[in-house]
């Protein structure tokens, strides 16, 4: 069984927009290559990949034309074979992203299952018998083959669904078992490309809409029937890839007793990462770190201490800063409360995962035209900002995908003349993490955690302290006699008698 995933601290890269080599407008392999040591010196000892695949990207790339071949808008395989083979030089490890449950409308085997006559990709996708068959709770697109029926998609009309089979039969005239025949080789072909890219050198996979496979599946928190398929598919993983890990979209316990190494804690409202940061999302709600008050620590330890009891020692939680579907902290939070944040969400036991951008607080930009089926996510996937030259120092090119933010302090090469930038602080902070294996621990205990006061926690015999008001508060908790500060972010904690006197916007870890 994988033992890496303990200790490592992921870089999510959105390939379009991080580096671009060759003046195109797009990012690439190469550009990704070439920043590998910043990567590095950051902190980071894995990077999580997003789709490189050939694509149309008519959904940013999680619309997959060919799984067996790289996209050319990145790159050629070789470029994308050395990013893998300097990424392991340097010791970073390579996750993938995979697109399990539909492929593009352009891909190869669909086209062939959209034949009227019957073929051996006839049943590899979802097909009503009728073109005018419309089933009441799926989304099915007519009129676009001909193949007499509709195909049913999971999300986009040009995603078309891959046939894992139904759990609860509710008319056998279309549907089949999940484990039919057609549904078994849907699965075994999907262990194909992970068996492919394995072999290539990747070390695992980020796996999208992990629960989205077999229709029907009864409960919809625990899906057995998609659950089974991914314990099988894990059975295969420890066999013939031990060293290779599984990270799900799935943001449920469930993921993983499905057979996942970890398991994304994402942005749904009223879950622990919400009303840490995002809880204004919904009315008269406020987030914990709202500066003015408002915040429910107690609901988040709650919630928080209910996930991690359900999957400690099982598996992990994948601990986001953002992601390409999620719109970025900035500017709703200044870098000193990103700071902060950061340094919250990373001592909670789990697996940190940066979005490109987000360690020197890259913005959220609103208004921005849907590019390739981003819509509302389009504002997360600007430019990286690596300097204040032409497009950001990003590409060259006269005009980029999307466009790029110039700004003087938000760019790397800014922030890494000074020592007091969100940059800086989390290099520091990551390695005081990596210093201090009391974080990759299974051990937490919430000491204090009401409305907006300071959040207490033990991790062993570390202690942190957060204020997230822009005033002063005090902890009503009691330090040992002989506990120091042994990292401050903004002022330190001091104790007191009977609690601990916290300034305002700061957060100390005691031993």
């Amino acid at each position: 069984m994988s033992t890496w995933l303990k200790d490592a601290v992921f870089y999510e890269i959105y390939p379009n927009s991080f580096v671009d080599a060759n003046g195109d407008g797009y990012g690439d392999f190469k550009g990704i290559t070439s920043k590998l040591d910043y990567i590095k010196e950051l902190g980071c000892n894995a990077i999580w990949l997003n789709p490189h695949y050939d694509s149309p990207f008519m959904d940013g790339g999680y619309d997959v034309r060919d799984y067996f071949k790289v996209s050319d808008r990145f790159g050629t395989e070789e470029d994308f074979d050395e990013f893998i083979k300097t990424a392991h030089a340097k010791g970073i490890k390579v996750i993938l992203d995979l697109v399990p449950g539909h492929t593009s409308e352009q891909n190869a085997d669909f086209l062939r299952s959209a034949e009227p006559t019957p073929n051996e990709m006839y049943d590899r996708f979802i097909w009503t018998n009728h073109e005018w068959h419309f089933p009441e709770g799926f989304k099915a697109i007519s009129g676009r083959h001909d193949r007499q029926g509709n195909y049913i998609v999971n999300f986009y009309s040009i995603q078309p669904a891959l046939n894992y089979g139904f759990n609860e039969i509710t008319d056998p005239s279309w549907q089949m078992p999940y484990t039919s025949d057609a549904a078994k080789k849907t699965r075994e072909w999907l262990k194909s490309v992970m068996r492919f890219w394995l072999d290539r050198g990747a070390d695992g996979f980020r796996v999208d809409m992990a629960d989205s496979l077999v229709k029907n599946d009864l409960s919809q928190s625990e899906k057995p029937a998609t659950s089974e398929i991914w314990q099988d598919i894990r059975a295969m993983l420890d066999s013939e890839y031990p060293d290779a890990v599984l990270v799900s979209e799935w943001s449920n316990p469930q993921a993983i007793r499905a057979g996942f190494h970890a398991d994304f804690m994402l942005d749904h409202h009223g879950n622990p990462y919400n009303l840490l940061v995002r809880a204004e999302e919904e009315p008269n709600k406020h987030s914990y770190f709202a500066a003015d008050g408002g915040g429910d620590a107690q609901a988040f330890a709650t919630g928080f201490t209910e996930v991690y009891e359900a999957v400690k020692g099982k598996g992990s939680i994948a601990l986001i800063s953002c992601n390409h579907d999620t719109p970025r902290l900035a500017p709703n939070y200044t870098q000193e409360q990103l700071k902060l944040i950061y340094a919250t969400l990373f001592t909670l036991p789990g697996v940190p995962f940066i979005y490109y951008g987000d360690e020197i607080g890259m913005k959220y930009i609103k208004g921005l035209p849907s590019v390739e089926g981003g819509y509302g996510r389009t504002g997360s996937r600007t430019p990286m900002q690596w300097n204040t030259a032409v497009n950001a120092g990003f590409s060259t090119a006269d005009r980029t995908f999307l466009p790029t933010e110039t700004d003087k302090i938000v760019n790397v090469a800014s922030q890494q003349k000074d020592k007091k930038s969100l940059l800086n602080f989390l290099k520091d902070f990551l390695a005081f993490r990596r210093r201090n294996k009391q974080f990759t621990s299974d051990e937490l205990e919430f000491l204090h955690a009401e409305g907006s006061e300071p959040l207490v926690y033990k991790r062993g015999d570390l202690t942190v302290v957060v204020n997230p008001l822009k005033v002063k508060q005090t902890a009503p908790v009691t330090l040992p006699a002989k506990a120091k500060a042994v990292y401050v972010v903004g002022k330190e904690a001091k104790k007191l008698k009977d609690g601990i006197a916290v300034p305002p916007l700061s957060l100390t870890i005691f031993n």
